[in-house]
């Protein structure tokens, strides 16, 4: 059975990235000093912490996913929007969110929008912080998914007598789907990777469990590398997930 270019280029960068963790296991952490074992026994009492920090950022990055999917959808609605200034509050509001870098936007809106308005949960806004970050490529998304679908759709549910919620419902929607799946796949891998950010305003997240450990052992190495590895069993099968809708239907 012959094997196509690319695929033996997948092994070969599997090869290759399997060859460097078993080096740096080997080296670091087999062939280390009794001293570096002793370290890694040490960050060993802090797995829970680990554990609990990487259920809570899969929780807030599903949570803000679901958050965001409303929020775009609400954005697109408001840009398809008849009603013109109405449409460019939704348009200022998805270029000043893509405009401005995410920590700049977690400061603002828990500094100054949340204290304002006596919102003290720094989960929940930590939450709607990604959320309303997402939201605005999210909307991209679903906007950009409605329009793919051709006119003479359009016009032929019009002919055939669907109202506009009918035309929605059972031609448009169910097209863009196909497309937005694989799309929104990709965006949780992205919150899952932008949620470490919100360690900066106190949420136990997986990054802020690291650097907790990392202050009480100084041990930096060794209670980074299990940070990574956690990113990655949460990001990599989302991304291999993404790559495979997107061949399997084709987009």
């Amino acid at each position: 059975m012959s094997i196509s270019p690319h695929r033996l280029l997948y092994i070969v960068i599997a090869l290759l990235i399997g060859i460097a963790l078993f080096s740096f296991v080997f080296f670091f952490l087999l062939a280390g000093s009794m001293t570096d074992l002793l370290q890694w026994k040490m960050i060993w009492r802090y797995r829970l912490v680990f554990w609990q920090g990487w259920l809570e950022t899969a929780a807030i990055a599903i949570a803000a996913l679901a958050i965001s999917s409303l929020f775009g959808g609400l954005i697109v609605m408001a840009r398809r929007s008849s009603f013109m200034l109405l449409r460019w509050m939704a348009l200022g509001l998805v270029e000043v969110i893509r405009g401005t870098p995410l920590l700049t936007q977690i400061l603002f809106f828990f500094y100054v929008v949340a204290h304002g308005i006596g919102l003290e949960n720094r989960l929940i806004v930590g939450v709607l912080i990604l959320s309303l970050f997402s939201s605005a490529y999210t909307a991209e998304m679903i906007r950009g998914g409605i329009e793919a679908i051709p006119l003479s759709q359009w016009e032929s549910a019009k002919v055939i007598g669907l109202t506009r919620f009918q035309t929605y419902r059972y031609v448009i929607l169910p097209q863009v789907f196909r497309h937005l799946v694989p799309a929104l796949t990709g965006q949780l891998a992205s919150l899952i990777k932008d949620s470490s950010l919100l360690s900066i305003i106190g949420i136990r997240e997986l990054t802020m469990a690291a650097q907790q450990v990392n202050a009480a052992t100084y041990c930096t190495l060794e209670s980074y590398f299990p940070l990574a590895c956690g990113y990655l069993l949460l990001t990599l099968p989302l991304s291999l997930g993404s790559q495979w809708l997107e061949k399997k239907w084709a987009l």
